[in-house]
């Protein structure tokens, strides 16, 4: 796909800034092994972007658990308590975001989870540095984002909250889901994925471009001041 120059950035927290994708499999399958179920791979693939109560339901619906979704949601939050607070930056990503605060691109936070969750995820290690993102929207808390990805609610609810009403087309943003690629493209915005090297390649054939890392990325593709030697 040619590549067009943006002038924004949207991130995606889970499992693209942050390893929690990784604590969301340890978490419900810490749930699921009460019952003698089991947390795939592919299970995970359809739910990834999903807001929280949309994860529950289909869980439940799925895996026909002896729960409700709010029973659920309630199991994950005490696992979510445990796991959360020792969250990770993966690689690439510190000096990607840095680097566009220092140059004054506009960037937001565009992620399914709730501001609750994020709170955990964020509160111990991450302050400073997701203090960097001035606009952040919270897909399972936000009255706005109506539906989680892969309908494009979420970006185009981040992208208003740009004080220039930026046009989606102008809009760049930083994925690691299947859902979340889908979610972008139907936003009308570009957008970089870096998915789970468990992913088929067939299912990132949506995205603008796809690395292996952020470590890869290179801000000048898409008309953004170049990374300094």
């Amino acid at each position: 796909m040619a590549l067009k120059p943006v002038t924004h950035v949207l991130f995606d927290m889970d499992g693209l800034i942050l390893n929690t994708e990784d604590l969301y499999t340890v978490a419900f399958q810490n749930i699921l092994s009460q019952y003698g179920k089991t947390y795939t791979f592919d299970l995970k693939l359809k739910l990834m972007g999903l807001q929280a109560h949309e994860t529950a339901e289909s869980i439940v619906k799925e895996l026909q658990l002896p729960l409700t979704p709010d029973e659920f949601q309630e199991e994950s939050k005490k696992q979510f308590l445990k796991l959360f607070p020792d969250t990770k930056v993966l690689p690439g990503v510190r000096r990607l975001i840095e680097h566009l605060h220092k140059h004054k691109v506009p960037i937001g936070l565009a992620t399914s989870a709730s501001e609750e969750s994020y709170n955990l995820k964020v509160n111990k290690h991450h302050k400073e540095l997701f203090s960097l993102f001035p606009y952040k929207t919270f897909g399972s808390s936000d009255p706005e984002v109506k539906r989680g990805k892969p309908y494009p609610d979420i970006f185009l609810v981040a992208a208003s909250r740009f004080p220039e009403h930026p046009n989606p087309d102008k809009c760049l943003v930083l994925e690691d889901a299947v859902n979340g690629v889908k979610a972008a493209r139907d936003a009308g915005m570009q957008v970089v994925m870096v998915p789970d090297p468990r992913v088929d390649e067939s299912l990132t054939k949506n995205a603008t471009l796809v690395l292996k890392s952020l470590e890869d990325f290179k801000p000048e593709l898409f008309g953004l001041p170049p990374f300094e030697n």
